[in-house]
């Protein structure tokens, strides 16, 4: 059977992460490994994570949860961190405060996606799906802005980041060998993406679209000058992926059409 690797990145979340891992023991689907990558919280989180792997082992519901608790620099290097110590077949990343809508998402994703219709070695690089927006409290707020494509290739995300990372799971015998790059302070998973898609193609393997929310994206608070900061890095990403010249176009492109939307 296909197993699903689930990692999730906290920091003082003891009050994100209990959603987060209810929608994770709420899985129909019975391979999952949840990982729980903190940064050495300095509030309840650990007893959080701790709590939660007290009541998915007594559900016997054929889950494993995994803590690892320790200093790290940063979500990118948790990230990285999770990837080494994942098992699975397919690996997605669940940051504390994000959740699955229903308990059926990882059945979706294995039917969907396609996952029982061909031999392991065909399975495809990348399985997405859509993603919706909630608030705090962890209510729908919208329909992600960009909506991914029926058909994605690394390209595609010369338009943006079109999958959400949350969205986004992909083979774990390619990804571990991809890390997140930590020059990036807030724009290593749109790399990240990109590179998995492009070893994808060199392999000669579909990206397959499953057309459902197949997760909750909780609305982030950055301040202003993080939100710069981030779209600098992803201009960056883009030029290392695009080119100069094409990123310049489809940056005038996207101004204009701001312009034109007003």
């Amino acid at each position: 059977m296909i197993k699903f690797s689930v990692i999730t990145i906290t920091y003082n979340a003891e009050k994100t992460l209990p959603r987060t891992a209810d929608s994770v023991l709420a899985q129909h689907y019975r391979h999952v490994e949840h990982i729980i990558i903190d940064g050495a919280s300095t509030d309840g989180t650990l007893q959080v994570a701790q709590d939660y792997m007290q009541r998915s082992y007594a559900a016997q519901n054929g889950h494993e949860v995994k803590i690892v608790s320790e200093p790290d620099n940063g979500i990118y290097y948790a990230m990285n961190k999770g990837l080494q110590q994942a098992t699975g077949d397919y690996i997605c990343f669940l940051n504390a405060g994000d959740f699955y809508p229903t308990g059926q998402v990882l059945d979706t994703v294995v039917e969907k996606g396609g996952l029982e219709a061909v031999p392991s070695p065909k399975w495809p690089a990348v399985i997405y799906g859509n993603t919706d927006i909630v608030d705090n409290a962890g209510h729908f707020v919208r329909h992600r802005r960009l909506a991914p494509p029926k058909k994605l290739t690394w390209r595609s995300f010369r338009k943006g980041m079109l999958v959400c990372h949350q969205a986004f799971y992909a083979r774990l015998d390619i990804a571990r060998h991809i890390h997140y790059d930590t020059r990036y302070r807030f724009s290593a998973d749109v790399d990240w993406c990109i590179r998995v898609m492009k070893e994808a193609e060199r392999r000669r393997l579909p990206l397959n679209f499953v057309d459902d929310v197949v997760v909750n994206y909780t609305q982030e608070g950055q301040t202003t000058a993080n939100h710069k900061v981030s779209l600098n890095e992803r201009y960056q990403v883009m030029v290392e992926h695009y080119g100069s010249v094409t990123t310049a176009m489809m940056h005038a492109w996207f101004a204009l059409r701001s312009i034109l939307k007003r």
